[in-house]
């Protein structure tokens, strides 16, 4: 009960807090930004924050989880999300915000990759989609209650008051990992990538912050420009760091591995277009469509809810159809329902838009579940730690590219048009973009073997070895 249930349950208290939080902010968009006087489209920068402080810290989690323990990294990292978001409720200013929500994605980059990281260690790898499916159930509840939750809270309170939600969350999380998460430790730890910790925090900061950047009227494009180049480069020293680093802070031998590349690397371009949608929809809604944030959030909900169904048979299909298939064929039917959301109009009936989002969250939601097992099918245990902070990465910012996406659409065209205001053919345009980023992952999927991921399937096959880099001059250097 603990390894296979009880386990990828607790674990999902901190990811239910964390989906929650995200959530609530993106249904609440527009009057955050009303009341901090912001233009609503410079708010996305309260998500791309986010979503690069946990890329720029996640790789570190794989190595704090080993050197000082499961139980204490989670703890710690639910301690410094719950401040966060208490902070956040603070706030009264753009700049405010935005440091109060790096400081929630420090702690969200150390609570789900190293729950994650208990998991795989301690189920075996043909209970894996299980275990999975277990962690993800009660972690979905976030973004079927966020959307009208959230919209309750903004229509009728005050938007500060759905930070104030994790408080009480963040306690008992705290409380139950203390009590049943195991301090797994590794034996034998290497020593902290300082260097390529600096290298990849400065790459990916300045590409993910360089995009967000574009779409801000408070600064020139050539400084955004600038600010990508930069993280461009420092990227490509990591690279080259890494290649002479026995083990690096993102090891890329774990790329040699078939499955981990297609689950990390493929799925990345699928996540550009989903993490579009907390952005898209809830601006469609409500400035498109003129709907209050809680009418907003009770269609927006339909989409994790039909997510929700889909995790009591994905163990089914994955076992009936095999791995490959499931990705390939539902990739093309996942990107369609994204597309979808370029056709949505005002006047439509609700039952209709909710029926789109039902079967899109359901299809998109059996996407994310195949992948994130496929990915460590043939991962060694030695290797673990490094391959969730390594596929954590990937997802988050693969995510706030989807985000910057979006709204450099939506700003872009705005501003060709240059009347100042979002047309509601300008979503059609986003919806369209996004999802058609989204639909090349399946070119990755199908360089897949037949039988990838058949350990998963209860079929015993011999994990792939990771090939180690050498040192430079004998030593991590």
């Amino acid at each position: 009960m603990r390894s296979e249930r009880l386990v990828p349950l607790i674990v999902a208290c901190a990811l239910f807090m964390e989906q929650l939080d995200s959530t609530v902010i993106a249904t609440s968009l527009p009057a955050i930004a009303a009341d901090l006087h912001e233009d609503p489209i410079s708010l996305k920068l309260a998500l791309t924050s986010y979503l690069l402080s946990l890329a720029v810290f996640i790789p570190a989690s794989g190595w704090f989880a080993d050197r000082f323990g499961s139980r204490t990294v989670f703890r710690a990292a639910i301690a410094i999300f719950t401040a966060g978001s208490l902070l956040c409720g603070l706030a009264h200013s753009l700049p405010d915000f935005v440091a109060y929500r790096i400081l929630q994605g420090m702690g969200g980059a150390m609570m789900v990759p190293v729950g994650r990281l208990v998991i795989l260690r301690t189920v075996p790898k043909e209970e894996l989609v299980s275990a999975l499916a277990w962690l993800t159930i009660p972690a979905l509840l976030g973004p079927v209650i966020g959307p009208p939750l959230g919209g309750f809270i903004t229509t009728y309170f005050d938007w500060r008051y759905i930070f104030f939600l994790n408080l009480p969350i963040g306690l008992l999380g705290f409380m139950l990992v203390s009590r049943f998460i195991p301090d797994i430790r590794e034996p034998n730890v290497p020593p902290f990538d300082l260097k390529g910790m600096g290298l990849s925090g400065l790459g990916l900061a300045g590409l993910v912050f360089g995009f967000a950047l574009l779409g801000q009227h408070a600064v020139a494009p050539s400084l955004a420009l600038a600010v990508i180049v930069v993280g461009a480069v420092s990227m490509g020293f990591y690279i080259r760091h890494a290649r002479r680093t026995v083990k690096p802070i993102l090891d890329l031998a774990l790329l040699k591995i078939p499955t981990f590349f297609a689950g990390v690397v493929g799925a990345s371009l699928f996540r550009v277009g989903i993490g579009a949608l907390p952005f898209l929809l809830p601006l469609l809604l409500q400035l498109g469509f003129g709907l209050s944030p809680f009418a907003s959030g009770m269609i927006t909900f339909a989409s994790a809810a039909g997510a929700m169904t889909m995790k009591f048979t994905a163990a089914p299909i994955i076992r009936a159809f095999g791995f490959r298939r499931v990705l390939v064929v539902n990739c093309v039917i996942a990107a369609a329902f994204i597309a979808v959301g370029a056709l949505f109009r005002p006047g439509m009936p609700y039952l209709v838009l909710v029926g789109a989002l039902l079967l899109g969250g359901f299809f998109r939601s059996l996407q994310f579940t195949s992948t994130n097992a496929l990915s460590y099918a043939d991962v060694s245990s030695e290797a673990m730690s490094r391959a969730t902070s390594f596929a954590s990465v990937a997802q988050q910012v693969s995510i706030s590219t989807g985000v910057a996406v979006a709204a450099l659409v939506l700003d872009g065209l705005r501003s060709w048009r240059g009347d100042g205001t979002i047309a509601l053919s300008d979503f059609s345009v986003a919806f369209l973009v996004v999802a058609g980023i989204a639909v090349c992952s399946v070119f990755f999927f199908l360089r897949l073997p037949p039988d990838a991921g058949a350990e998963l399937a209860q079929r015993r096959v011999k994990p792939a070895q990771i090939p180690e880099p050498p040192g430079e001059m004998g030593s991590a250097g």
